[in-house]
């Protein structure tokens, strides 16, 4: 048998679900948001590049509960792969430059991935053509953290406002120079 990889917040989902097939229900037990792993487009794609760190960040679990959770559901001990860093996503309300009456475009990023689409694509092809006042804004039942680590990380400035169970992720224009 071949040896399976260590449970870590940097472990990516599609990897702890291709060595841990049998995670897959205590996933979804951890919170409802998980439950989207089912879609084979999600599947194939934001799995694919996001961190069971940045999944627990989606589902609003502590990522230290969640490892904590997966290591002993597969007979892992705690404390294997090293110590498990807690980190919390922020508390984010609006950005003093998210107004409501800039957003050029909004995507239904849960009615997306229900027809079998993958919203990320369409995110970046709209974010790139936003005017300097212009916003864009994706509308969800979690946080999409792995968009807006890449969205980000392509100079983008992102504001997520959380009310209740539905997100609304606002996109401003690419900062000068990026």
């Amino acid at each position: 048998m071949t040896e399976r990889p260590p449970i870590t917040p940097d472990t990516k989902v599609a990897q702890l679900l291709e060595a841990y097939p049998e995670l897959e229900p205590v996933l979804i037990a951890a919170a409802p948001a998980f439950s989207k792993l089912s879609n084979p487009v999600l599947r194939r794609t934001i799995a694919r590049v996001t961190s069971l760190r940045r999944a627990a960040e989606v589902a609003g679990l502590p990522v230290r509960d969640l490892i904590l959770r997966l290591r002993e559901a597969a007979g892992l001990p705690a404390g294997d792969a090293g110590p498990v860093a807690d980190e919390s996503a922020p508390d984010e309300g609006p950005a003093s430059w998210v107004d409501p009456a800039r957003v050029r475009w909004t995507i239904d990023a849960d009615s997306m991935l229900e027809s079998g689409h993958e919203p990320m694509s369409e995110v970046l092809r709209r974010s790139a053509e936003l005017g300097t006042d212009d916003l864009g804004l994706i509308r969800s039942s979690f946080r999409p953290a792995p968009l807006i680590e890449l969205l980000e990380g392509r100079g983008f400035r992102t504001a997520v406002v959380c009310s209740g169970a539905a997100f609304a992720t606002f996109i401003g224009p690419r900062q000068a120079g990026s």
